[in-house]
């Protein structure tokens, strides 16, 4: 069995909840320009859930909404029932949504393990002061996170680059530590924008692993943003399409592969 059917098992054998992410309505214009035009769609509680569309369709876009970043000016997002209009970055964040990004944003002069521990600040809960100490509780506290991001770099293989500054390590590393320092957070969803950009196909193989991994023996919710159709079709339970900032498509990846409009849309004949 090869890679991508292996993978294909996999995402159909995991169990799939209810909705807990609603977005409904959202539109998202910065001065004249429409980012996104009344989009409505759901995320369900472990699902792999993926947003495609052709560069400025406003993906990106949308996972700066529901992390937070940008604020809609019409719509409303409904996360585990609760409704969040005004939901901020740090919100978004405390309440189990962590986010990597298409540019990779690490801390290059810092340690694999220091950049990975960064994801654990939510987590602390000891004063600054015992910190700064070192001392009784804060130490206590600081050597389980450390334990806990040791877990992280052996599920992710990286325990040979551990000590290694970050700004050291070829691109599809960096991306690894990245994953690694947003699992940190222990995330209920986990937005990916994008994690395998530049990557080479062993790169890609490796990524596609960890994604399902988290997944599967995490149970997190994933929402992920990727160009590579194959990557998209084979891992994930359902596909939102958006093009110039509308959805033109919403199902599984074989209702999406054989939807009309995403056909015109990639192939360019709608425009």
């Amino acid at each position: 069995m090869n890679d991508r059917a292996m993978a294909l098992n996999m995402a159909t054998a995991r169990q799939i909840g209810d909705a807990i992410l609603s977005l409904r309505n959202i539109s998202l214009s910065f001065g004249g320009v429409k980012a996104l035009t009344d989009i409505s769609f759901d995320v369900r509680e472990h699902e792999i859930r993926a947003i495609i569309g052709p560069n400025g369709a406003g993906k990106s876009s949308m996972l700066n909404v529901i992390n937070g970043v940008y604020r809609p000016q019409h719509g409303e997002i409904i996360y585990r029932g609760r409704h969040r209009k005004d939901m901020n970055t740090y919100a978004a964040a405390k309440s189990g949504i962590a986010r990597t990004f298409q540019n990779i944003a690490l801390f290059k002069g810092m340690t694999v393990l220091d950049n990975i521990m960064t994801g654990r600040n939510l987590k602390i809960k000891s004063h600054f002061l015992l910190q700064a100490l070192y001392w009784g509780p804060a130490q206590q506290e600081e050597i389980a996170h450390r334990m806990k991001v040791e877990e992280i770099i052996d599920f992710l293989e990286i325990q040979h680059i551990r000590k290694t500054p970050v700004g050291r390590l070829p691109y599809g590393l960096q991306k690894r530590v990245e994953l690694g320092r947003a699992l940190a957070a222990e995330p209920e969803i986990l937005l990916l924008d994008e994690p395998m950009a530049g990557m080479n196909v062993e790169e890609k193989q490796d990524m596609c692993r960890f994604i399902l991994d988290v997944n599967d023996q995490f149970g997190t919710t994933i929402v992920l943003i990727e160009h590579d159709m194959g990557v998209v079709m084979d891992i994930s339970d359902r596909v939102v399409v958006l093009d110039y900032g509308k959805k033109i498509g919403d199902g599984t990846p074989d209702e999406v592969r054989s939807n009309q409009n995403v056909i015109n849309a990639y192939l360019g004949v709608a425009h």
